[in-house]
């Protein structure tokens, strides 16, 4: 089956549609690694760096602060929420994770994005199938990245960090912002297909009730997104067949 066959068309963005998902990884093990140096140092303890599978497992997908906590409990640490506007610092959850956002936004501009392979010919030829689309994701920055990458103009709804803190919708790995985006271009969850590199956000799209869910990442990954809800994985959006 077509995948033009569907009614709708939702794609994450980092690592789905632009180069943006190894800034995002960059942004978090600066971060990460500032915070667990400082804190091995004062408490006279070995550093246990943060590594690629601390990125997939705990953060990746998920709502910047949901993924500070969850990389926190898996090393036991405890600190405060503190509020969503927190300066950076190493104080609470959310001046961790607004910290993460500025060393992000220093990588998106001094390196900038692309569409990743695939993304432009398959949105667009959505778009002449008359297809509905959306964007879904967890950032923040999911403007910025649209722009910076010149694919916005081929987006009516995008469904943001920003989107969900307004609508108060839970983050992936919950279904929320996918059935938000299905509502606003009004097609059925079991009439659209999903688009997502993270686990978190494709355990979102099977919770969903998604007519298909489509897993993006390197062969290393394919397990793990099959394992988590995936019904096909591909390398890019340059290998799914539109006919």
């Amino acid at each position: 089956m077509s995948i033009f066959e569907y009614d709708g068309l939702l794609f994450d963005l980092d690592g789905v549609l632009t180069s943006t998902g190894e800034l995002h990884e960059a942004a978090w093990k600066l971060m990460f690694d500032e915070f667990l140096t400082d804190r091995a140092e004062a408490g006279g303890m070995p550093l246990v760096s943060f590594e690629r599978d601390d990125y997939l497992e705990y953060v990746d997908g998920r709502p910047r602060f949901d993924g500070v906590s969850v990389f926190l409990d898996s090393r036991g640490i405890v600190l405060p929420r503190g509020e969503v506007e927190a300066e950076p610092s190493f104080e609470s959850i959310a001046g961790l994770g607004n910290r993460k956002n500025e060393l992000f936004n220093e990588l998106l501009g001094s390196r900038g994005a692309d569409p990743l392979p695939g993304a432009v010919e398959v949105v667009r030829s959505a778009r002449a199938h008359g297809v509905r689309i959306a964007v879904v994701s967890s950032s923040a920055n999911a403007e910025q990245v649209l722009v910076a990458a010149g694919l916005r103009g081929l987006f009516d709804v995008v469904v943001d960090g920003l989107v969900a803190r307004k609508l108060q919708l839970a983050g992936k790995p919950q279904p929320d912002t996918f059935l938000e985006a299905a509502r606003q271009v009004d097609v059925a969850p079991d009439r659209a297909v999903v688009f997502e590199d993270a686990l978190a956000g494709v355990e979102a799209a099977r919770a969903g009730g998604f007519g298909l869910v489509i897993g993006i990442g390197p062969p290393e990954n394919e397990r793990s997104l099959l394992d988590h809800g995936a019904d096909q994985v591909f390398r890019s959006l340059a290998e799914v067949r539109s006919d």
